[in-house]
């Protein structure tokens, strides 16, 4: 990790779940983390949960993914404050409980594409545009799912656009590989596609209709963007998922 020491670290979705733990974990790799999430008041709080030395390498910024103007803001004050992006931790991703054939859904259906696609979108769009102009390296990370890549069958609970938002980050992971290679960056790009993970997304209405399932925890999928880290400049790993021992689905 020492290519990345004192480098800036960009994760979304950063107030709980993955993003707190990728957060942390950064942090206590030495890097200077800046995490974006409407309740930046949790992001702060996560200073006490480190060592004080990690702590002080956290920083916080409220920043809403679904609204562009937000993430131009954000990352323009993030350089000005803390210097370049080396790393982004595309991690900010919602679900909601509803059926696609549901009337009067599409506010629904609207967050969650504006959450976990043009929120990637957008935010990777400005952290390659600091990355390209300060050495041209870095690694952008997608926090993706299994269910971006084959849909799991949850009796009583359907997945209705939360799925096809993950199919497009599998789709987008591949793009930008071919892009930043097109555009004569060395930028790495990693997906990382957990199975279930014992979040706040997971409400008790999922786990009832999964209640069988076993679960990661958030610690597991940091810990595994942090081996993608460690990795050598000419290795990439494209793809990387993770399941707990035992998993059925």
């Amino acid at each position: 990790m020492e290519r990345w020491h004192n480098r800036v670290a960009v994760v979304t979705g950063a107030s709980s779940g993955i993003g707190s733990a990728c957060v942390k974990y950064l942090a206590e790799h030495g890097m200077i983390v800046v995490g974006l999430a409407r309740r930046k008041e949790r992001i702060e709080e996560l200073r006490k949960q480190v060592k004080p030395s990690a702590g002080d390498r956290i920083h916080a910024i409220k920043c809403d993914v679904r609204h562009e103007e937000e993430i131009i803001a954000a990352f323009k004050e993030i350089e000005s404050k803390f210097g370049p992006i080396a790393v982004l931790v595309n991690n900010a991703g919602v679900v909601r409980k509803m059926n696609l054939m549901d009337e009067n859904n599409s506010a629904d259906v609207r967050d969650v594409v504006d959450t976990n696609i043009m929120g990637v979108v957008n935010c990777t769009q400005q952290a390659f545009r600091s990355m390209k102009a300060n050495g041209g390296d870095g690694h952008v990370f997608i926090i993706n799912s299994v269910a971006g890549h084959s849909i799991p069958k949850i009796p009583n609970f359907s997945l209705n656009i939360y799925a096809p938002t993950k199919f497009a980050c599998t789709a987008l992971t591949e793009i930008y590989r071919q892009e930043f290679s097109t555009l004569k960056t060395k930028v790495k790009v990693t997906s990382i596609s957990p199975g279930a993970v014992d979040t706040e997304m997971v409400t008790p209405e999922i786990k009832k209709a999964m209640p069988d399932a076993l679960f990661l925890k958030s610690e597991d999928v940091a810990d595994a963007l942090i081996y993608c880290l460690q990795t050598p400049p000419h290795v990439q790993i494209h793809e990387l998922t993770i399941k707990p021992v035992g998993e059925h689905f």
